[in-house]
């Protein structure tokens, strides 16, 4: 052997050994920790938090406290564990894995009736739901965990801190609503308190986001002190993904101020940085500012080149506010390049995504765009035409009338075509319209009004109170429901069934509550971010009601089961345990009063209507289920689109807890 390797070989075996022993006595430390747990079973957050601190990065340890948790019934342990593991999969962008885990983490936390461990899962929820710009149980979580710490006399250390979190999680859903001043007025309520605890990690937070809302209002200097305060604490805690916030930032301020020199070097160290560290989010942040710096030096190629970067990326992660971005940013470059065409398209993508989450629309851009791109087609006509009359003058000017009646049948056929068109949309529109209202006529059925509110009056009659009034909220409940859906084209998973078990509650009076109805929604299925038309289950509900159970005597039972069997559709399937197609078809026949199911047609016109906008079409299926050749009920199968032909997505550029 060569005497220059036995060096090298010599500390490559001490460099193994280091790290061999560091994981073993790792290993050890943690096997440590559980026999402490095991026999002290702490219930105050602050002690199972320092105990497991070293270890809430490590999923497969996060895992095995988890097991050991299940096992041994310490439901504050296993709490702990889910929110570790929801936190590392909130940080890799896996959104749906991280509220299914916080989630179960809070049912945990109402097991071992703690109060702490609560509000931490619910601001976790708030948290995830905020990265995915779902705004609605976002704020919902927020103000739930609110709730709970306000509620409590003597709050400790912990739930202080929950506080702060949660508003600096409302702070940042009034910058995703470009609400500036109301942003601010949460940041500073949880700077206060950060400053009471001394919390490095929270100011560093607070005063990044600060900024973030001061140059939004174009505070450009005042951005800027808030910045480098966050980056002196981000540096006191040696937080590197905080360095690459803040270098971000700074370099945008510096871009702002143009001053492109200094805006580089922060920008591209934030971007290796972002790159080292693998953070998507971060990553796209980086490429956006490093493409809008070049656009602003006019290197068009490189800009269009780091911002396409930008776009795939925030594609990829259902990052929408960075889509929405980097496609006004690429709308920007098109235009300089003087393409219209593909500057619009870019623009219009991105302000169909801001729609999904702003409630104020600004157009002003976008139609300035359309206007520049009509008039640039129209003069390259004007001169396309000129030159071909040009020519047919200077070659044949016999041709004069001829080219004279051409072009006034071009006009007429331009004119019946544009006619045509226009008929055909206000034709399309008048039908979409006529669903809506007879969707609306189908719900307020006044045979449904009048005979609900006789049920109410019976048991006014009889002096049942607590019925009566429970039924009547239920009643004006549903009725309030039905109408604001009806200004709705679609609605959430959620809000339709909770608007279907009102309809059924309803119903059931007339039946003296004999029918069984049960929902079951697979767990897999975000019912919140899950849209479908509005009341569209309602008719095929009515249907099992007076077409499968009104004429059974007893045993009434209604399921409804909501799956995702593939990854692009949800399964919704109304199984009833009535008498059957047949045998109701020769009921109604024998009736002088025939109830006519007008509104399946109309909820299939109003799901042809839907499906448009998506990949693939609606599926309805409607079989008779037989039990020893004899009918025992109807299964009613909807198959309803997810995926849609052009994909919204979005991301806050902000940093949060």
């Amino acid at each position: 052997m060569s005497p220059l390797l036995l060096p090298k070989l010599l500390c490559s075996c001490i460099i193994v050994f280091f790290y061999a022993s560091n994981a073993y006595t790792q290993t050890s430390d943690f096997e440590n920790t559980l026999n402490y747990i095991e026999k002290n079973q702490p219930k105050q957050y602050n002690t199972i938090d320092s105990v497991f601190k070293p270890f809430e990065r490590d999923s497969l340890k996060m895992k095995r406290l988890l097991e050991f948790s299940k096992a041994s019934n310490y439901y504050e342990g296993a709490c702990f564990a889910l929110n570790a593991l929801g936190i590392t999969h909130r940080n890799f962008s896996n959104y749906d894995q991280s509220i299914r885990l916080h989630q179960k983490a809070k049912a945990y936390a109402e097991k071992a009736e703690s109060d702490e461990l609560k509000i931490i899962s619910l601001n976790m929820l708030g948290v995830a739901y905020r990265r995915m710009d779902v705004v609605k149980p976002a704020l919902d979580y927020h103000t739930e965990a609110l709730k709970t710490a306000y509620a409590i006399i003597n709050p400790s250390k912990e739930i202080k801190h929950s506080i702060a979190v949660s508003q600096n999680s409302i702070g940042n859903i009034y910058l995703a609503l470009k609400q500036y001043d109301f942003a601010i007025i949460q940041f500073n309520k949880s700077l206060k308190i950060e400053k009471e605890g001394d919390n490095k990690l929270g100011l560093a937070i607070n005063y990044h986001n600060i900024g973030y809302a001061e140059e939004a209002k174009g505070n450009l200097s005042v951005a800027l002190s808030n910045y480098e305060k966050s980056l002196e604490y981000n540096n006191a805690i040696n937080s590197e993904i905080g360095r690459v916030i803040c270098n971000n930032s700074i370099g945008g301020i510096y871009l702002k101020q143009k001053r492109y020199k200094d805006a580089k070097p922060k920008i591209n160290e934030a971007l290796d940085m972002a790159l080292h560290l693998d953070d998507q989010f971060y990553i796209t942040d980086s490429y956006l500012n490093l493409g809008q710096l070049e656009l602003e030096m006019n290197q068009l190629t490189s800009a269009e080149k780091h911002l396409k970067k930008a776009l795939n990326i925030a594609t990829s992660y259902n990052l929408k506010s960075s889509v929405a971005e980097s496609s006004k940013l690429l709308s920007e470059v098109n235009q300089k390049n003087e393409n219209y065409k593909a500057a619009l398209a870019y623009y219009e993508k991105a302000v169909e995504i801001e729609n999904t989450i702003l409630t104020e629309q600004n157009l002003q851009y976008v139609n300035d765009i359309a206007i520049e791109y009509e008039n640039e087609n129209k003069n390259n006509q004007i001169k396309a035409l000129a030159l071909e009359n040009e020519a047919v003058r200077l070659r044949l000017e016999r041709n004069k009338k001829i080219l004279l009646y051409t072009s006034l049948l071009l006009v007429v056929l331009g004119i019946a075509l544009f006619i045509l068109n226009r008929t055909k949309a206000l034709k399309r529109d008048k039908h979409i319209l006529t669903l809506e209202q007879d969707m609306l006529r189908s719900q307020m059925n006044p045979h449904f009004i009048f005979n609900s509110l006789n049920s109410i009056k019976l048991y006014i009659i009889n002096n049942d109170k607590t019925n009566a009034v429970y039924y009547l909220n239920k009643f004006s409940k549903l009725i309030r429901k039905i109408l604001m859906a009806s200004q709705e084209k679609e609605t959430s998973l959620s809000d339709e069934l909770e608007t279907m078990k009102l309809y059924m509650n309803i119903e059931n009076i007339r039946f003296s509550n004999e029918i069984d109805f049960n929902i079951t929604v697979d767990p897999s299925i975000n019912m919140e971010i899950t849209k479908i038309p509005s009341l569209v289950l309602q008719p095929f509900l009515e249907n099992s009601l007076w077409h499968g159970l009104s004429s059974k005597a007893e045993n009434k039972k209604i399921d409804l089961k909501v799956s995702k069997k593939s990854p692009n559709f949800i399964t919704v399937e109304i199984i009833d345990n009535g008498i059957g197609r047949l045998a109701s078809r020769k009921i109604n026949d024998q009736k002088k009063l025939k109830r006519n199911s007008v509104g399946i047609d109309i909820t299939k016109a109003r799901l042809a209507n839907f499906s448009e906008a998506f990949e693939n079409s609606y599926s309805l299926e409607i079989e008779d289920l037989y039990e020893n050749d004899k009918p025992c009920g109807t299964k009613i199968t909807l198959q309803i689109p997810t995926t849609k032909l052009r994909p919204k997505m979005h991301s806050l550029a902000t940093r949060s807890f």
